[in-house]
């Protein structure tokens, strides 16, 4: 295939993944991975993690040199695509064409104002701003109960500020379930984390001063508020070339939209047994790009995804780490260890299968695999 042409749009794991598997299944063309980030890819969820609060050191983000020998433009944007051209238009005016195209450009943070002083955390850039903030230890409002919020929240609490969180019901119910929640709710509590419950609440102020507002009247201020509540799909740049449908690109079992294109990351929907859905998940990137990399190359010949969703998380002194479909309701099987100590626990699916889970417990992930799957 030395005569063909690959854009990867997209540096984050998404793209540096289908790069990797590209040349790893022997192609020896043009490749191209676009990036709008200066930096090489990095490992975002470590931005929640070690790196607000890991001391003097910086490189808990980083990741091993790339092999794929790939042509990067970093720095640069996607601004448009013509899919019948086969053109990738970028916003330095330059435009690169393709035989075959991934788009990997992931997603930004949902934000609640447009007031400057309204942090999130997204990027690399967000990261060491936020780390260098902290260093005089604000006092916090962290507004997001969602495994970024409360990452965040322990994050701000670790470097030494007093941290309120506010979440819309109890703090990661809505992913995790109601008894891995409330093991982190109380975990966060106990280290001096304050809850706020609400139904809803606002950002408001003007630059220099900013505050939380809640519908049922209550303010709260603070020296610093960090928003966490979700992301967008950066899918404007594909304006009308048919790709995407309600805010998200819709893929078929292999990432593939068209055969000449993948998607993969953030913003891909894909089929799972549980119906379409779109998972932002470190984990859930790279399976996805592995079997779209393939599926451009192999075409009906590549397998299909089959994906089992993985996910971490470090917090309040807890580590988890969970495979299987998340939320889970009600108590769990403790398979080794108990409720109050480090655990290694199952909860089964109406299908047989399930989700395993193990907390502040070592176990390696193929054996947590297995038990996910294995029935009841």
């Amino acid at each position: 295939m030395k005569d063909q042409r690959i854009i990867v749009v997209g540096n984050g794991i998404a793209g540096l993944t289908a790069a990797d598997t590209l040349r790893d299944a022997g192609f020896d063309g043009e490749l191209t991975i676009v990036g709008d980030e200066t930096y090489a890819a990095y490992s975002r969820p470590a931005l929640s993690k070690a790196l607000l609060f890991d001391g003097v050191e910086l490189s808990s983000h980083e990741l091993p040199p790339t092999t794929h020998g790939a042509k990067e433009l970093l720095g640069v944007r996607a601004s448009s695509l013509d899919v019948n051209k086969r053109l990738v238009a970028l916003d330095d005016g330059t435009a690169l064409p393709y035989d075959r195209l991934v788009i990997a450009t992931g997603s930004r943070a949902r934000r609640l104002s447009e007031l400057p002083d309204e942090w999130t955390l997204r990027g690399l850039d967000d990261a060491l701003a936020l780390r260098e903030r902290l260093a005089g230890r604000p006092s916090v409002i962290v507004v997001g109960g969602g495994p970024l919020g409360m990452e965040i929240a322990s994050g701000c609490l670790a470097a030494g500020c007093p941290v309120t969180l506010v979440s819309q019901g109890v703090p990661l119910v809505a992913q995790l379930g109601d008894y891995l929640a409330g093991v982190f709710v109380e975990a966060g509590i106990a280290q001096g984390l304050t809850l706020v419950e609400t139904a809803s609440a606002r950002i408001e102020g003007r630059a220099g001063s900013i505050r939380v507002v809640f519908d049922e009247g209550a303010v709260l201020e603070a020296e610093l508020v960090v928003s966490a509540v979700g992301d967008i799909p950066n899918i404007e740049w594909l304006g009308e070339t048919g790709l995407t449908a309600n805010g998200v690109i819709r893929v078929d079992s292999r990432g593939l939209v068209r055969p000449e294109i993948a998607a993969v990351g953030d913003l891909a929907v894909f089929p799972t047994p549980y119906g379409p859905r779109r998972i932002p998940l470190w984990s859930s990137a790279i399976e996805q790009a592995k079997i779209a990399a393939a599926a451009l190359l192999g075409g009906e010949e590549s397998p299909s995804l089959d994906f089992q969703p993985y996910f971490w998380t470090e917090q309040f002194g807890l580590g988890l780490k969970a495979v299987g479909y998340l939320p889970i309701e009600g108590p769990p099987a403790f398979v080794e260890g108990e409720h109050g100590g480090p655990a290694l626990m199952r909860w089964s699916h109406e299908d047989g299968s399930g989700v395993a889970a193990a907390l502040n417990y070592r176990i390696p992930i193929p054996r947590l695999r297995r038990l996910s799957r294995a029935a009841a």
